[in-house]
């Protein structure tokens, strides 16, 4: 188990506990659970790099502790 952080820098800030062989989808429905907004309108960013909902973590090459940028569309 890996326990990243999402931060929307607007006062939400959410610690999502998950497995690296999840999808970014699987992590989005994680954090729509524990911040009450729609998992389809969640996007999650590290620096430019959007990342696609299909994806493993470990594909990203996101680790334990690591903060990824939360946006709502």
């Amino acid at each position: 188990m890996i326990e990243v952080t999402c931060n929307d820098r607007l006062g939400k800030k959410v610690r999502v506990k998950c497995n690296p062989d999840d999808t970014i989808g699987d992590l989005k429905k994680l954090v729509a659970a524990q911040t009450g907004t729609r998992w389809d309108k969640i996007v999650l960013k590290k620096w430019y790099t959007v990342f696609k909902d299909h994806i493993t973590l470990e594909d990203y090459e996101i680790h334990d502790g690591m903060n990824l940028e939360l946006y709502y569309q």
